[in-house]
């Protein structure tokens, strides 16, 4: 079974098509009465840029036969769908970089409008132009794209890589396409806390909403992370001194709460992991490119799924495997930024559980 095909084929029939119609599978529902309809799918660890914030320079990587194959990505997706999973995430890594990835888009894009809802993208936008129309054939109809700068040189230094113009320009090609933008953002305290007015400005006046981000202690990245940590209520206050923020109700089904910037008249993101705790009203779950789901972004509780998978009896392993993973999922993340050379929170990157 390789990973470099035209069609997916899975090596069994959809894990959502095994069961009778009087035979559904019960929700995913933890042990907190959260209700879980929302996956982030990792299809890769690997990146092409190297963001100061994310991991270090010299970047380790995971073998790649420790990576689930296309098909087994779709087969997994099937099994949360099975289970009301109805918003699909794909991230990374970097996931246009994979080989044959709008692959696996085309294939779970067939399950829009039927038991999937929403089948969304998070990248960095270095491939978005090479990758743009054939995402919004796929089905995806909105793409989150980080982007912490429009300065050239500042974007260089941030993510040890001169690939601004490549993130522009697939910014452009995938609204060109169709696609629905937002803008992630890491506020970083004295990197790009100064402009970020006129990122925010710039994508409204684009079309395009925005999510600020606080920084999350994620891995060793050879910088102390207390100096990167930018409390967005502190961020809020200052733009409030130049806009008017008026607080909405909309959402995308994440962690984001959201504003209207009144004078630009495009939406604000704000996710605050650290000053505004969003635990509470969880919907996610998270599944590396190995298969491992976490249930907590901020938690070192795992379970095996590719295990599952490989198993003589996959779907009954993968429904036990996602019945523990439901047990243990804790209340709420235990982040903290209020100690100079403090040990990450978790050792992993967030590039290996994904974004």
């Amino acid at each position: 079974m390789t990973d470099n095909v035209p069609t997916i084929a899975p090596r069994q029939p959809d894990l959502i098509l095994l069961r009778g119609p009087d035979e559904a599978l019960p929700p995913l529902v933890d042990a907190f009465q959260r209700r879980i309809t929302y996956l982030r799918l990792s299809v890769t660890d690997r990146c092409d840029l190297r963001c100061s914030y994310c991991m270090p320079e010299r970047m380790t990587f995971l073998p790649k036969k420790e990576v689930l194959t296309l098909e087994e990505l779709y087969e997994l997706a099937t099994g949360f769908i099975a289970r009301g999973v109805t918003k699909i995430r794909i991230t990374g890594g970097e996931p246009l970089v994979r080989r044959d990835i709008i692959d696996l888009f085309t294939a779970l894009g067939r399950r829009i409008g039927h038991d999937l809802d929403e089948l969304t993208l998070t990248t960095n936008g270095t491939q978005l132009a090479t990758h743009a129309e054939a995402l919004a054939k796929a089905g995806v109809k909105r793409v989150n794209v980080s982007l912490d700068t429009l300065d050239a040189a500042k974007f260089a230094e941030l993510t040890r890589r001169d690939a601004l113009p490549q993130v522009l320009e697939g910014i452009a090609a995938a609204k060109a396409a169709g696609l629905k933008v937002k803008l992630n953002a890491v506020a970083l305290k004295g990197v790009n806390e100064g402009e970020l007015p006129d990122l925010i400005g710039w994508a409204h006046g684009q079309g395009h909403d925005v999510t600020l981000i606080e920084v999350m202690p994620l891995g060793d990245v050879e910088e102390e992370r207390l100096d990167q940590y930018l409390p967005l209520n502190d961020v809020r206050q200052s733009l409030e001194s130049r806009w008017t923020l008026k607080d909405i109700a909309f959402s995308t089904g994440g962690p984001a709460r959201y504003v209207e910037v009144v004078e630009t008249g495009g939406r604000l993101g704000l996710i605050t992991p650290h000053t505004n705790n969003f635990c509470a009203g969880c919907n996610r779950l998270r599944v590396t490119a190995t298969g491992q789901l976490y249930p907590c972004l901020g938690g070192g509780e795992r379970v095996d799924l590719r295990a599952a998978l490989r198993s003589d009896n996959p779907e009954a392993n993968l429904e036990t495997a996602l019945n523990e993973a439901l047990r243990i999922k804790p209340e709420k993340h235990h982040f903290r930024m209020d100690a100079r050379g403090a040990d990450p929170a978790v050792t992993r990157h967030m590039s290996m559980t994904g974004g």
